[in-house]
């Protein structure tokens, strides 16, 4: 597998782009305007601008490596790497004047996520995840002590998780909530110690892309509730399909967690 990684120069060039991008994020936000999508969904000009700048300075740096993004091209590519972008994951906090939000950007080979970037643009900070060398935050390196030791008593939901509370309103939620509004940033706020647990009720595979390895290189623990994103297939259509998930930092959370995960799936 380390063979198939990115070379050093590469690395270099992904960083850089990511530099660019959240320059101009910064710099956009608090002086934007959205429009609303089909879906009804928000995004901005500056949605637009990143995933047109991340999607040709990837492809500049890996020659025939597809991109597969929110704002683009959302069928499975057919090669044996390609890309991942969500290149604003949290316009609905950027569009309203709220500081947080993510650019999400992964590598795939052979199905399975092998360099990793998370970009948090209004704090500089950034998330990187090699497959089977470890995390790093802004440099440093990560390890799940670090995680254990943070001692986090809340749990991430998303908007669309909230009706677990509905559904189980006979039993006290196990954990202080948290939504952050951010879908790449609730998972990875498990990795990072900020939280015990997250579940995402419609994840698309932009928004968990990168989070999915950095969970893993941190030793995490995840139930795919519905879809796999292990089996995406050359070609799919991933418009539409979510990959509900509930991570944890560890399986002991995780089955603490998992009669509200499967909540999610009631009719």
């Amino acid at each position: 597998m380390t063979s198939r990684l990115l070379n050093p120069q590469q690395l270099l060039a992904v960083h850089q782009l990511l530099d660019r991008v959240a320059d101009r994020q910064r710099q956009d936000f608090g002086h934007i305007v959205s429009d609303i999508k089909a879906d009804g969904s928000l995004i901005t000009a500056c949605d637009r601008w990143s995933d047109e700048a991340l999607v040709e300075g990837l492809s500049e740096l890996a020659p025939g490596e597809f991109t597969l993004s929110e704002e683009g091209d959302k069928s499975c590519p057919s090669s044996s790497a390609f890309w991942v972008v969500d290149p604003l994951d949290g316009t609905t906090n950027f569009a309203a004047g709220i500081p947080y939000w993510a650019i999400s950007v992964a590598r795939f080979v052979d199905g399975r996520p092998t360099e990793a970037f998370l970009e948090i643009p209004s704090l500089r900070q950034r998330i990187v995840a090699i497959r089977g060398r470890g995390a790093w935050r802004n440099g440093k390196p990560l390890s799940p002590e670090t995680r254990l030791q943070a001692g986090s008593a809340c749990v991430s939901l998303c908007s669309r998780a909230i009706r677990v509370l509905q559904r189980r309103h006979q039993d006290p939620f196990p954990g202080k909530i948290r939504l952050l509004g951010v879908a790449s940033l609730n998972l990875v706020s498990v990795a990072m110690g900020q939280t015990v647990a997250a579940l995402e009720a419609t994840p698309k595979i932009w928004d968990l892309a990168a989070a999915w390895l950095v969970l893993s290189e941190l030793g995490c623990s995840l139930q795919w509730l519905d879809h796999d994103p292990a089996a995406l297939t050359p070609g799919q259509d991933l418009s539409d399909v979510s990959f509900p998930v509930l991570a944890a930092s560890s399986q002991a959370e995780l089955e603490r967690l998992r009669p509200w995960g499967e909540s999610l799936l009631l009719p």
